[in-house]
Formats: C-alpha cells, structure tokens, sequence
C-alpha cells in the first residue's frame, strides 16, 4: 500500500506543480503580431518619406513671402521687386522643403524607419550641397550686408548627420531665418540688391560647374565597361574607384536631388537676373541647362537602380544620369564664360510727378481758367517724366 501511496503523491506533487507553475508560451504570439505590424507599419512610412517632393514655382513662392512681410510690416504695398529677391525666397524654399517634407529631415536619423533609408538622406546631401555653394556666393552678390549673409553659410555648414541639440535641423532653421532677415531688407529698402553684374553668376556657375563634373565622375565609376564612357567625354584615367554595388543607388540619388536643387535655383536666377542674361545673349543657354537638369527627374520606372550595360537586359541608371549631369555642367561652363566681365545700368529711378492725381472735370476746367500757364507747365512735366520711364 505505502508502494502506491507513494505514486499517488508523486501524481499529485505533478498536478499541483503544473498549476502553480506560470505558462508563458501564448505571450510569443502578440508579440509576434506587433511585430509584424510594426515592420508593415514602418515600411509603409519609408516607401511615403521616400518620395521626392515635387517641384515648386519660384516666382510664387516669392510673391507668398512677399505677402507674408507686408502682412507683419502691416504696409499695403512695398518696394517694387528687386534684384535678388526670387533667388533668396527660392534657398529660404530649398532649406525649409528638408524641414517640412513627409518625415522631415531623415539624414541624421538614429531610429527607423529613417534608420533605414538611404535614398532620401542622399537626397538631401545633394540639395544641401547646392544650397551650401549658392549661400558662400551671396556676399559677391551684395557686399552691403555680409554679416547676415555670412551668417546663413555658417549655419548651413555644419555636420548634415548632427542630431544632439544643436542638431542640424536647428541649425538649418538659423539658417532660414538669417536669409529671411535678408530677404526683409530686399524687399522694404530701396538700396539693398543684387548687383547688376556677371561675376557673382560667373562665381557661382565654377562651384555649380566643379561639383557636377565630380558627381559625373562617381557616376560614371560604376561603370564597368570604361569604353562606354568614351561618348560622354569622361577621363576614364581620372575616375576614381569602381563604385561598390552597394552605393551605387546612393550617388544616384544624391544626383538627383543636386538636380533637383539646381533647377530651381537657376530658375530663379534667370527671374532675377534676366536682363544680364539677354545682355550675354545666353538665354538659350540657360533654357537649355534648364531642361538638362529637369530630364534628371524624370520618373524612374524600376524598383531599384539598375546598373547594365549597352543594350542588355538592364538598363544603367547611372550611366542614364551621367549623360544629364555632363551636359549641364558643360553649359555651367559655357554660360560663364558668356556672362563674364556683361553689366547691365539698373533703371533710373521715376521722378515724383510721373502721373497728375485726377480731378473733376469741373475742378480742371477751373483750373485751365484761372492758371493757364501752370497747367500748361504740369503736361510739360509730364511729358518729360513719360520719356524718361
């Protein structure tokens, strides 16, 4: 008895260390379910923060910046527009799309899904380069104000990857708001401007033309065929080292987004500098430069950067790319050489008297009796201001 007594108990002692003993093995399946949700939710988030934003008409962004200094200056009207004011509207709108686009400035993300990307930082990187090289030009541009100037290039040059307080989105908000100080200053005082010469553009068209060669280099360094690069007038003994297949998509997209920036930059320095360009005879040049740099946004159709050869299968991005990049970098160079040592006389400034306040036909008639001779001199004046406008 004591024998079966014993297993009795034993059984027993099992029970009862099965019931008091935690079951842990359902916790695995939600965790696996947030888990799933989490991974879906985060590649939902980098396929929409990876879209490049589209692209924005320079002339009304500075028309709605304009507005906005009337409205806090509360003045109805303002200066006329001056020279420099669509280029400074135009970076203030270059440095504050990196801010306020889907996800906001991903480069110096240490969490995902930003973590992940690669594409859109390299974006980034080739917008910021422009905007860097444009905002170390602008004291040539108007010497009268380079404490403020200076102090935009200052802020823009900082780490891109910086994410401790001050991370570079601080930073690059300093930035937007020196430039918007200065783009005050062009917009309710008469004497601050752009001067009306080609060597800032001249300047400015060396960095622009110095930056796309080195990015056609590494474009075209992912070419394996070194033959291919004959017809794009590449120095194959000058590349530097085959470019890895893993960065090959990121010097790809860091193109595009130079291009990107590049566009409208130059779209708003021909608004801004659109009678030296006629005086260099260069506008075709800038259209054409124009167009270069929109065929490097064209819509890519494949779900990664290929990178084939000749007639293959596969197509090669980079090499598509290359052919943009050199071509504007080519007519950088030309356009600078055609605007070098062109001025142009800003427009004299209307007298007082341009136009007579109306008045009653009755009022007039009682003036052309009583003083004849001093209406006869107010058309005279008149006449004169007509001509010199």
């Amino acid at each position: 008895m004591s024998v079966f007594g014993k297993r009795k108990d034993r059984r027993l002692d099992t029970r009862k260390e099965e019931l008091e003993r935690p079951y842990y093995g359902w916790i695995w399946k939600p965790l696996l379910v947030l888990l799933v949700l989490y991974l879906l939710a985060t590649l939902a988030l980098g396929l929409w923060w990876s879209r490049p934003p589209a692209p924005f008409d320079v002339e009304q962004v500075a028309a709605e910046r304009r507005e906005q200094i009337a409205e806090q200056a509360q003045q109805v009207a303002l200066t006329e527009q001056t020279r420099g004011e669509v280029t400074i509207s135009t970076m203030m709108e270059l440095v504050a799309t990196l801010l306020d686009k889907p996800g906001g400035y991903l480069r110096n993300d240490v969490f995902p899904p930003g973590l992940w990307l690669d594409n859109m930082p390299n974006w980034e990187l080739g917008v910021l380069q422009q905007v860097r090289d444009m905002t170390q030009e602008l004291p040539l541009f108007d010497a009268s104000r380079p404490g403020v100037l200076n102090e935009a290039n200052e802020r823009l040059r900082v780490d891109s990857r910086d994410w401790l307080f001050p991370s570079a989105e601080h930073r690059f908000g300093q930035a937007i708001d020196a430039l918007g100080w200065y783009l005050q200053d062009l917009v309710r005082e008469d004497e601050v401007a752009f001067v009306a010469e080609g060597e800032p553009l001249v300047q400015w068209l060396e960095q622009v033309e110095m930056r796309l060669d080195r990015l056609s280099q590494r474009l075209s360094a992912s070419v394996g065929e070194r033959e291919a690069l004959r017809d794009l007038q590449v120095d194959t003994d000058n590349l530097p080292a085959r470019t890895p297949w893993y960065k090959i998509d990121d010097i790809f997209f860091e193109a595009r987004g130079t291009g990107w920036a590049l566009l409208h930059l130059l779209q708003a320095v021909e608004h801004d500098y659109v009678d030296l360009i006629e005086a260099g005879e260069a506008g075709g040049m800038v259209r054409q430069m124009i167009h270069e740099l929109e065929m490097t946004q064209r819509r890519i159709m494949s779900p990664v950067i290929l990178n084939g050869s000749g007639f293959g299968l596969f197509a090669n991005h980079s090499l598509v790319m290359a052919n943009y990049t050199v071509r504007a970098r080519d007519l950088a160079r030309e356009l600078g050489q055609r605007l070098e040592g062109v001025s142009v006389s800003e427009p004299a400034e209307a007298e007082e008297a341009v136009t007579p306040p109306a008045t009653d036909v009755d009022e007039r008639e009682e003036q052309e009796e009583q003083a004849p001779i001093a209406a006869d001199a107010q058309d005279a004046a008149t006449d004169v201001a007509e001509d010199e406008q």
